[in-house]
């Protein structure tokens, strides 16, 4: 009997120490990194201007009293407080200054600018955008220096992860690791080979999935993540199980193992008699 026992413990201790390592490695991400050629690590997202965009536009030359007439209506005192974790639970960490006048892109996709007039945006990124206005400018004034910015680069974080909500990106440049870090990273209860991005671009909406465990996750469209992103983390096997257990199964199975080694210690001690 004590034999059986012994073998029993031994049999519960190796399947618990590979379920250990099972869910180790459900939690890694990239873990193939070293078996795959990175082919757009380096390459930054092409994200387009869109309707509803606030730009913020600052002109800066060596005499600012020659570019004063491109920056109407701002002072340098004006600033806009871009929060990084504005969906989280943390208000102050992140939080990024951001200066200039500001333009919001119209349904047309046209902003109007300060003595050059209308522009366009449509189709075009942020440096398109600025080479643009830099090409105009340089034809009032001498060696002048565009800082564009995208003030409203928002994405939505839902599902498990330990912080949801909506989050403002300063720089208007993110991974989907950068929003994952935002969001306090997945719970363990998160499914991390099948998170579904969702993407509006152009008023079309599109979607596509993506697995953090995989390293070819870095060649995705969806690894350089896109204004009004939503990305949502699905809840893994262990999590719909837990919800369907009885909240008293863990007391239960802890009672079970004490009774369990109560009976070996009783059956040792009564085979040494």
């Amino acid at each position: 009997m004590k034999s059986r026992i012994l073998g029993l413990f031994s049999i519960l201790l190796l399947i618990s120490c590979k379920v250990k390592e099972n869910t180790q490695n459900d939690l890694n991400y990239l873990q193939n990194i070293e078996q795959v050629a990175v082919e757009a690590s380096a390459k930054k997202s092409n994200n387009t201007i869109q309707t509803g965009d606030q730009l913020v536009i600052l002109i800066t030359a060596k005499d600012m009293d020659v570019v004063k007439p491109f920056n109407q209506n701002y002072s340098s005192s004006e600033t806009i407080q871009n929060n990084a974790n504005a969906g989280g639970n943390m208000p102050n960490q992140g939080t990024t200054t951001i200066s200039g006048p500001t333009y919001i892109v119209d349904s047309n996709g046209n902003i109007d600018f300060p003595v050059i007039g209308k522009l366009n945006t449509t189709g075009k990124t942020l440096i398109d955008f600025k080479n643009e206005i830099m090409g105009k400018v340089s034809q009032y004034v001498i060696n002048p220096t565009v800082n564009i910015r995208l003030a409203n680069f928002k994405i939505t974080i839902l599902g498990e992860v330990n912080r949801q909500g909506d989050y403002v990106v300063a720089n208007g440049q993110a991974t989907i690791f950068n929003a994952l870090g935002l969001a306090g990273d997945l719970t363990m209860y998160g499914k991390r080979n099948d998170i579904l991005v969702i993407r509006t671009e152009e008023g079309k909406v599109t979607h596509g999935k993506v697995n953090l465990q995989d390293a070819n996750l870095i060649n995705s469209p969806y690894y350089y993540l896109k204004q009004g992103d939503a990305i949502i983390v699905q809840s893994n096997k262990a999590k719909e199980i837990t919800s369907r257990q009885n909240p008293n199964t863990g007391l239960y199975l802890t009672a079970i193992s004490i009774g369990i080694t109560a009976v070996a210690v009783v059956i040792s001690l009564f085979n040494r008699k």
